[in-house]
């Protein structure tokens, strides 16, 4: 895995985001969805210690079931920065993913990609980094905007800045709310959205994203003793 030297400061962080920006690779269409391996991502902070933990859970995507797991645990060493959480939890996010034995496939983060005032969100500064296929699978839509998609699973609706497509709402059960799915690297939109419905089966959020939750939290309780 890449080393990750940290910026000095919030300026440097948005100009290595200028930087790598144009390294995001937005033709492949990335690995079949229901295939191969994809690896969810997660951290989680003690922000009273300075400690954040994360935690990479590789699944086999056919069956969801859990193929290795892995976690790391670090200092924070970059101050919350709206547009710049990628700085506070990629150096760890990098060491979990370097203790995995085996190849993650694709990097389904708890974030955003494209859909980023820089264009460069989590997913897509992992990927670049990694050179593995990545993509973003958030909570809220950031600062962008879109109109409810249908209320049926599948049913999506573009995230929008201003006339620009930066991702997507994807409905992923009946009846709830949607998730924001958008490119990382390495990965359509619509590819993205295929993986994201396959992971989520039984909930909302991607089971990838459910399993790296779950152990980054457990991880961090044991990290506090």
């Amino acid at each position: 895995m890449p080393t990750f030297p940290l910026p000095a400061d919030a300026e440097e962080a948005r100009a290595v985001q200028d930087r790598l920006r144009s390294r995001v690779v937005v033709a492949d269409s990335g690995p079949q969805p229901g295939t191969g391996r994809a690896t969810g991502v997660d951290v989680a902070y003690d922000d009273a210690r300075d400690l954040v933990v994360a935690a990479a859970v590789v699944l086999d995507a056919a069956t969801l079931d859990v193929v290795e797991e892995a976690t790391a645990t670090g200092r924070v060493t970059f101050p919350y920065v709206p547009g710049l959480l990628a700085f506070r939890e990629l150096p760890t996010v990098l060491a979990a993913l370097e203790s995995l034995t085996v190849d993650p496939g694709l990097v389904v983060c708890d974030g955003y990609g494209l859909a980023h005032p820089r264009r460069f969100g989590l997913a897509s500064h992992l990927g670049v980094l990694t050179g593995l296929p990545a993509i973003g699978v958030a909570k809220n839509p950031f600062t962008f905007s879109y109109e409810q998609p249908g209320p049926r699973r599948g049913d999506g609706a573009p995230l929008l800045d201003g006339a620009e497509e930066v991702g997507r709402a994807l409905r992923t059960r009946d009846g709830t709310k949607p998730v924001f799915v958008s490119v990382g690297h390495r990965v359509t939109l619509d590819t993205a959205c295929a993986h994201t419905l396959g992971l989520a089966r039984g909930f909302r959020q991607p089971e990838t994203t459910r399993r790296a939750d779950a152990l980054c939290r457990r991880a961090l309780r044991e990290a506090r003793g």
